[in-house]
């Protein structure tokens, strides 16, 4: 193989676009990155974001040279409308790269960043959730990731949602607010004077607002509400507990639709729900081991376990333990 010969690997995440190009000993040599290159969410931007970051990590590089391009999005399935691929697809010529990039999801991305092993299963809990079996590298079945209005059950979004479900049931019953929908308030509505929360006129107006407010906004936004959830839930409010406890049980049951004994392998949760600094993530450890058998992993740079997987499309042989912890670490 020649010394020149390189590969390409992609994240196209709601929060930014990642590219890494890389030798076939796995030794990064490229590097790009931009916005948000989801083309379920940033339906506007995401192919010249796209295009941005991979312009940015071929910079000194033969386009010529990549041989093997594998690319993980969240919004994958957005690809199949002729509109957005055609976008993606002159972001890619436009870059003078004539390889044929496979595009593929987040969860298989996810679940080559945690681990070298072909078969396991992968749990994803962050703005969303989803979960999947993973077989020789491929994704043979999923559960969950039904999508915000129909699912996301445990995900960053539901811990939004159901904060903000528990603000309204206080003021509907005239309670006080607590830690956890002080804070609540506080990142819906910032500019609020607190004092016209002290009386019971005072919550109706609340009420009024923050329903106005959230229903005004993308839905989707409710999941920056995990944070107050998290905060609170370290400083011991009774509410943010049992959305935590509760947020871990609802992901367990989600895990356990497809990851039964009798499945081989390793499970890898990745996000930042599922994340060992959050305290979902935390519960979800504890109550996987309860649970289940076999070995949990964290997930680690997505970016490049979909570099290590373009090693492996260019040549089985590449796809290394070695090669695995150089582009992941």
């Amino acid at each position: 193989m020649p010394a020149s010969t390189l590969v390409l690997g992609g994240d196209l995440g709601g929060t930014s676009t990642r590219i890494v190009i890389a030798d076939h000993e796995g030794n990064v040599v490229g590097r790009g990155a931009a916005a948000g290159g989801n083309p379920t969410s940033h339906p506007a931007t995401a192919a010249a974001n796209f295009g941005q970051a991979v312009h940015a990590a071929l910079e000194g590089i033969d386009p010529a040279a990549v041989k093997a391009a594998v690319i993980g999005t969240a919004g994958g399935s957005a690809l199949g409308r002729p509109d957005v691929k055609a976008q993606f697809d002159a972001a890619w010529a436009g870059a003078g790269l004539t390889v044929i990039p496979r595009f593929i999801g987040d969860l298989e991305v996810a679940f080559a960043s945690g681990t070298p092993e072909p078969d396991g299963t992968v749990l994803i809990a962050g703005t969303g959730s989803n979960t999947g079996l993973v077989r020789d590298h491929e994704l043979v079945r999923t559960a969950g990731g039904h999508g915000w209005l129909l699912g996301d059950d445990g995900s960053g979004f539901w811990l939004g949602r159901e904060a903000m479900r528990s603000v309204l049931r206080a003021i509907d019953l005239g309670e006080p607010l607590g830690v956890l929908g002080e804070a609540v308030v506080e990142a819906v509505l910032p500019d609020r004077d607190p004092t016209t929360s002290a009386e019971r006129e005072g919550y109706d107006l609340l009420r009024d607002d923050l329903i106005r407010t959230v229903n005004a906004r993308p839905p989707v936004l409710l999941a920056e509400l995990a944070r107050p959830v998290v905060a609170a839930y370290e400083q011991n409010d009774k509410t943010a507990h049992a959305l935590v406890k509760r947020a871990a049980e609802l992901l367990i049951e989600t895990v356990s639709r497809l990851w039964t004994t009798s499945d081989n392998g390793p499970l890898v949760l990745a996000g930042s729900v599922a994340g060992e600094s959050s305290p979902v993530g935390r519960l979800l450890r504890q109550s996987i081991h309860d649970h289940f058998d076999g070995e949990v992993l964290t997930a680690h740079d997505g970016v490049g376990g979909a570099t290590w997987l373009a090693l492996g499309v260019l040549d089985p042989a590449l796809a290394t333990n070695d090669n695995h912890a150089r582009l992941v670490s």
